[in-house]
Formats: C-alpha cells, structure tokens, sequence
C-alpha cells in the first residue's frame, strides 16, 4: 500500500482533479487485473488504447485514473491524473510503488541487435561464481540468485520489471544483468530505473516491422545511453560503426571495447575451434569454452562490465574461463554418429552471418554443412530473402522452413526468403514447410563429419501457430533424429 502522491513523485503532470491522499493497493494497465483501490494507467498502445477501457476499470475498482486525454465525464469520486505520456508514466510509478529497487542494487542494461543473452546471462554467472547475490532478466530466463522465473518477453513491462527487482532487493541481491530491448526502450517500459551502466553490443537489421526505419532503431538504443547518470558507466563496442553514436548525448562515463579498433578494452583472438576460444585479454592468454568470433565479442564484453563493476581483472578472467554459453547459442548436441549438430538463436541475417562464418573457420573443406532455417511470421518482412542469401553463402544445403508463423501462411514466409536464393543456388536449396520434416531431412542427408546447423529458435521450446504456442525444441528434435539413425545404423 502507498499513498497517491507518493506513487506519483518525479511524474511530469499535467492536471490532476481529486483526492492525491487516497491509499493505493495496487497499479494496472490492464483494465482486467483493476481491483479496488488500484490506479489505471491508460497507455496509447499499438493495438489497443487503454483510454477505451476507463470505464471498466473504474467499474472493477479503480480509485484513479492516469491517462493522456481526459474523457468529457469525469466522475467526481475518482482521481484523475492527466500526463503526457502514460507509459513513462507508468515505469516511474511502478518505480515508486514498489520502493525504488533499482536504486538498492547495481543495475545493468544490455542492449543491442545481438549478444544481449549471452552477455547478461554470462555476466550473471560470472557474478554468482565470484559470490554475490545476482539477478538476471533475460530472453532464456529471469533468476533470482538461484530460484528461476519464466520469461515471456525479452525485457517484461514497468510493473514486472520493478516487483522482480523489489523481490531481488528483498533476498539480498547486489547486482542485477537485464536485457534492454528496443521495444522496451522505445515504450519506456524501463522509465524509472536507476542504472549503474549500460552496454552497447552492436546494431543490425532487426525489428524495423516496429520501427520503420534504421535510425529510429538506432535512436532507441541509444535512449539507454542518454537517460543514464553522470555517475554511471556507458560501455560500446567500437568495432560497430554505431558504437560511438550512441555515446553521443550521455552524461555518463565512457568505455570502448573492440577487437580491431582503438578501445579501452582490447582482446585478441588466438585460436578459434569447436572446443572453444583462446583469447589474449590485458595481456594475458585465456582459454574459453564460448565458440566464435561473436562471442569473443561477448566475453571481452562481460570482462569490460565486470573490471567497471570494480572487480580484479585477474579474478574476473579466472571465473569467466569456467562459463558455458546460454542455452541455444552456438548450443552443441552431442552424439555418437560423427554428425556435429548445432542449435543456435541467430535469427537476424547478421547473427546466421556470425554462426556460419565460425563454421567456415573450423571446418576441414570435406564435410558438408546443411543449414536449416526459416523467418518468424508478422515480423520484419525485409530481411527474409537476406536470411536464405546468407544460408546459401555459406552452406552447402539450406532447407528453408517455418519458424514462429504466428499468423502467416509459412509457404508465404518461404516464398518471400527464396527472393533471396540466387539461380546458381537453387539446387542447393529445398522448401519443407514442417519444420520437424525439415531437420528429419537435414539429418538424412547428413554423413559422418558433416555439419548441420539449425538456426533461428535457439532456446525456445515451442512454436507460435495462429495464436497457439505448440511445444517444439529444436535441440530435443535433432538429438531425436540423430539418435534414431545411430540406431538403424
């Protein structure tokens, strides 16, 4: 319970009629969760607008009302709070209700196009193996210490995001690694959170279905970087040409890191294989059970935050050469039928780039790599024949199949990456729209030594069909397949 007035402390307003005194139990944006004494925050969505729903909500309870547009009746005996943004609004209120958490710990937003997952969940292990109390909100999964929470979204609204960092505080953690998206930046879903850094990984083609365009991709990342404090730490990577941008308006301490650029993190890559990476970090040579160039990238990352972070460089290096890579990237399926299987998230055409150029450099030249791939429906439609592009450069078959359809017809989903198979790649390529088909076929065709890869869900343990998530895991199908082939052999 906390007072109106209290909740609503560092929110920009613009009128306010009625009682600021009232005792609230509890917030919704959601007019279907209203109990009484709640406060109704009515966002401007995409899809729907919560200014529809103020009558509900004050129906179910609803003791005051927060929203950009006044309706023309205003009942007396409800507050009404008028803002000119109710999403912002509503990440600092969240802030406010549940006793600031964010300030009570040390705070790390990741965002970028790709290596967020891997380096929150690295750096969360990192932090737990040196014995602090640590919190993770992650695509995979959110952690408290040890006690694991679902995750349905890559970063969860104001309201969850603040309950699971006051239940944080509450069991004691110290540090806490979150992925920022783009859409939560843009929607200010994390409005109202004090960070201690923020980290910038890199920028390629993704959700332009929601932004439009590049820049404004781009300036949504960057919001991260410009809201920080002056005593926070802003760490890029300089080796993408949007690294320094982003540093542009923060009032933060900068960092760089690279790995062929200028920086004040350096890491050099000595021996890539698919064992692992050996890397020289502050001139020392560190061997690491990560694969490929990406995740060099990734762990000269988590090293950078981590030294920020005040811990001994030495220590950091120490714990990090122990972690295994979050689950789905670059995950390994181990058999004994010779065939090297691997499950991977890249589902942006940068990340397949990243996946197969690793493969390229561990392979031998006499073993076929048979990628299998497809492209989420009611998503970015500009980068599906980019994807199947890439598959063909550098495998030697690429069966295109249906990832998260969603809502689409997945032959149209196909349809729409085979624009992007080039005449001397057509024999390479085959169409199976059920994706179970399509890596039975994949691991039919592979022989002892080949390569397959199947790309695009990594950890997801299901698929979204016309508004149903069907359970279906990548990694437990091909070890399925795989296993049933060493048996007929």
């Amino acid at each position: 319970m906390a007072l109106l007035k209290d909740i609503l402390y560092k929110v920009s307003l613009q009128s306010v009629s009625g009682n600021m005194s009232a005792n609230v139990l509890g917030i919704a944006f959601d007019s279907r969760q209203v109990e009484d004494n709640f406060v109704f925050v009515a966002q401007s969505g995409t899809q729907t607008d919560g200014h529809d729903y103020i009558d509900q909500a004050i129906q179910l309870g609803a003791i005051a009302i927060v929203c950009e547009k006044l309706p023309s009746i205003t009942p007396s005996d409800v507050t009404w709070i008028q803002v000119r943004s109710a999403s912002e609004a509503l990440g600092v209120m969240a802030s406010n209700f549940y006793g600031n958490p964010s300030t009570q710990l040390k705070l790390i937003g990741v965002t970028g196009t790709n290596g967020k997952t891997t380096i929150v969940t690295l750096l969360y292990q990192l932090f737990r193996s040196i014995g602090y109390n640590t919190g993770l909100l992650s695509t995979i999964e959110n952690k408290i210490n040890d006690q694991v929470l679902p995750a349905s979204h890559t970063t969860p609204d104001a309201l969850t995001i603040n309950k699971i960092l006051a239940q944080m505080v509450a069991k004691g953690c110290t540090h806490c690694f979150m992925e920022a998206s783009s859409h939560a930046i843009s929607q200010r879903r994390i409005a109202g959170l004090l960070y201690e850094g923020a980290l910038f990984t890199n920028l390629s083609h993704e959700h332009l279905d929601y932004h439009k365009t590049f820049d404004a991709y781009l300036k949504a990342k960057k919001m991260l970087f410009d809201d920080l404090p002056s005593r926070a730490f802003a760490l890029t990577n300089t080796d993408d040409k949007r690294g320094r941008v982003v540093l542009q308006n923060t009032k933060a301490n900068t960092y760089t890191y690279a790995l062929k650029s200028m920086a004040d993190f350096k890491a050099k890559v000595i021996e890539n294989g698919l064992t692992g990476l050996s890397l020289e970090i502050n001139q020392q040579q560190v061997w690491f059970q990560l694969i490929g160039d990406f995740n060099a990238y990734n762990l000269l990352a988590v090293y950078a935050a981590a030294v920020l972070l005040g811990e001994e460089e030495n220590e950091v290096l120490q714990h990090l050469s122990a972690l295994k890579p979050a689950a789905g990237r670059f995950d390994k399926v181990i058999t004994n039928t010779g065939i090297t299987a691997l499950v991977d998230y890249a589902h942006t055409p940068d990340a397949l780039e990243n996946v197969l150029q690793t493969i390229k450099s561990f392979r031998s030249g006499n073993e076929m790599v048979i990628t299998v791939v497809g492209c989420g429906g009611n998503r970015d439609t500009t980068k599906r024949p980019l994807m199947a592009e890439i598959a063909c450069n550098y495998s030697d078959k690429v069966i295109l199949t249906s990832d998260n359809p969603r809502f689409e017809n997945p032959g149209d989903i196909i349809r729409d990456m085979q624009k992007g198979v080039s005449p001397v790649h057509y024999k390479k390529t085959l169409a199976v729209e059920d994706r179970k088909e399509a890596i039975k076929v994949a691991v039919s065709m592979a022989k002892a030594k080949d390569i397959i890869l199947v790309a695009g869900k990594g950890h997801e343990d299901y698929q979204e069909i016309k508004g149903e998530r069907i359970h279906f895991d990548d990694k437990e199908m091909i070890e399925e397949m795989l296993n049933l082939i060493h048996k007929k052999n």
